[in-house]
């Protein structure tokens, strides 16, 4: 069913001078960590109503975003999955684009993972631990008010309790959503325990953002791009290596896979959902309106997305790794679904 990146020519949604066909599949781009949990709802969708199955690409939020945004009309996306919210920027692109109603629906709630291969130790680090591991620049360590290209070559340079294995973690690209929410749910926050750090947020912003926001770029951080079932093969074939993605792909792969305890909490399902566990972020995918009449079968799959039965306590998502959310709030996105709510910002 996931098509490649030229699937939209390929299927004919554009002529070579440009006209947009008619097409009766639902195009849906965006996040890699929804796409498994798209997948089954289209896959079902598909099997139970007298609609096409929708088309689904994983191009990461970012990129997702990038191409609902670009404008309306049957040679764009109906519908983009995002691992975070969209952003006032992305909206405000796709209003100058035209594409001006957007519903906005959160599906549920997901965690960030730091996995490895379970034939690995299974590591118990903090989010100063993995800032230390993966900025490009980090607070020097002879204790002055300056910071230094990252010197820590292992887990045990960053911290004496960590195993003395080199630093290598599989992560995804600056266009994913679990990107961004990785660097402001981690990396800030791992920055932040310096104080003198902090204290830049308020002095020098930018001197703050590239100092809490920045990988190091020397290959202790790989870019696996968008597929995190890469990340978990590589994890099973170098043991040393750690991965990060989301905790369904933890889930799916829990026989091979393990997470490592992040200030002193595991992922699981449980302590995800009670907030317990410190990196999680919920989920979204939003619809064009415009699209909705045009392209068939837009307001019946948004409704199968958030039918109980698929995004509820016992649905179907949750033995894909969904994190359900309180009733009240699913109430809450049903009835912007059912009511086309236009989102604001």
């Amino acid at each position: 069913m996931r098509k490649s990146a030229t699937s939209l020519l390929a299927l004919g949604l554009l002529t070579a001078a440009g006209v947009a066909e008619a097409r009766d599949n639902i195009m849906i781009v965006g996040s890699s960590t929804v796409y498994p949990f798209a997948t089954v709802v289209a896959e079902n969708f598909g099997k139970t109503t007298d609609y096409k199955t929708p088309i689904i690409e994983s191009t990461g939020s970012g990129g997702g975003m990038k191409l609902f945004c670009s404008g309306v009309g049957e040679q764009h996306p109906d519908v983009t999955n995002a691992s975070r919210r969209i952003k006032k920027s992305e909206f405000d692109q796709c209003q100058e684009n035209g594409v001006t109603d957007i519903i906005e629906v959160k599906v549920g709630y997901d965690g960030i993972v730091l996995g490895s291969s379970k034939e690995a130790e299974q590591l118990s680090v903090t989010r100063r631990d993995i800032y230390l591991a993966l900025a490009k620049e980090v607070p020097n360590p002879d204790g002055s008010e300056s910071l230094v290209a990252n010197p820590y070559m292992t887990w045990a340079d960053v911290n004496a309790d960590l195993p003395a294995i080199k630093i290598e973690v599989l992560g995804p690209p600056p266009t994913s959503g679990t990107r961004d929410a990785f660097t402001e749910l981690v990396m800030e926050t791992g920055c932040d325990t310096t104080e003198w750090v902090e204290a830049m947020a308020k002095s020098d912003k930018d001197a703050w953002k590239a100092a809490c926001h920045t990988v190091r770029e020397d290959g202790a951080y790989i870019e696996a791009g968008e597929n995190d079932n890469l990340i978990i093969q590589k994890l099973q074939e170098n043991p040393d290596a750690l991965g990060i993605f989301g905790f369904s792909f933890l889930d799916q792969n829990a026989d091979v896979i393990q997470g490592a305890l992040i200030d002193g909490v595991a992922p699981e399902f449980d302590l995800i959902a009670d907030g317990s566990y410190p990196v999680s972020r919920p989920l979204y995918f939003y619809v064009k309106t415009a699209h909705i009449g045009t392209i068939p079968g837009i307001e019946e799959y948004m409704a199968a997305f958030t039918d109980d039965a698929a995004f509820g306590d016992e649905g179907y998502l949750t033995d894909k790794g969904l994190i359900p959310m309180a009733a009240e709030e699913r109430q809450q996105f049903q009835a912007a679904v059912q009511n086309k709510t236009s989102l604001a910002m």
